[in-house]
């Protein structure tokens, strides 16, 4: 399966074709659709079939193999056939606040100095949980990620081989999670001047995108466990 969304996070829709269908979900030859991993939810959408029906998919989840995506139907749903030809069309709205949310994660790992033990995208707000002794200000930090947003870093992805990475630890952040190795390349989210590490998710082009943010709490997990919360600011 190609995984468009690896190089481009902002398509929208894709034309591909059934490989397989049955009560664990649809495969296609290719796909939009972001399958849940690294802390970020797998997205909705619909496969539009070539008489117009559309077919509700609930969630991507990930298949066998390293960019097979499994697309989950919505109970009770017609199955489509191997060999149709459909398009596969993403609920953009809900994708766009995620890739906003997870660059806004990034943006703050930046900040702290500190390995990350845990952390969730959300609609419109995410968590990161940090290996610290002590939590940061909480206002304080909420100036230096909008400064950061507001400052416009490009925002691209790249690839390393696995030795690369071997040879260079400090790129992967989080302790609870390794990115896969054994398949010749890792892909790294670069935010230039800002952050570099291993990610396998979808990001906006540029910090500016993030928008406001404001640190909504900070809480204590255990000895060494802080948890930052943080939601785009409505107001």
């Amino acid at each position: 399966m190609t995984a468009l969304f690896r190089e481009d996070s902002y398509l929208k829709e894709c034309t591909a074709t059934v490989i397989a269908a049955g009560p664990d979900g649809v495969s296609l030859d290719q796909t939009v659709f972001y399958p849940t991993g690294g802390g970020q939810p797998g997205d909705s959408g619909v496969l539009v079939l070539a008489d117009g029906t559309q077919i509700r998919v609930v969630e991507a989840r990930k298949g066998a193999g390293p960019d097979d995506v499994l697309h989950i139907l919505e109970e009770g749903s017609l199955l489509p056939k191997p060999g149709d030809a459909i398009i596969a069309r993403i609920d953009w709205d809900r994708r766009y606040r995620h890739m906003r949310m997870h660059s806004c994660l990034h943006v703050l790992c930046s900040l702290i100095d500190g390995d990350v033990t845990g952390g969730q995208v959300g609609d419109g707000k995410g968590r990161l949980d940090f290996n610290l002794a002590e939590a940061p200000d909480k206002e304080v930090l909420s100036e230096a990620l909008n400064r950061v947003i507001a400052e416009d870093h490009m925002i691209s992805p790249r690839w390393i081989s696995d030795q690369e990475l071997a040879s260079s630890p400090d790129l992967v952040r989080t302790m609870s999670v390794a990115p896969p190795t054994g398949f010749g390349s890792v892909r790294l989210l670069e935010i230039e001047g800002v952050d570099l590490q291993a990610c396998g998710g979808t990001h906006v082009a540029r910090t500016a995108e993030i928008g406001k943010v404001v640190v909504r709490k900070i809480e204590n997990k255990g000895k060494q466990n802080r948890r930052i919360n943080l939601a785009f600011d409505e107001a």
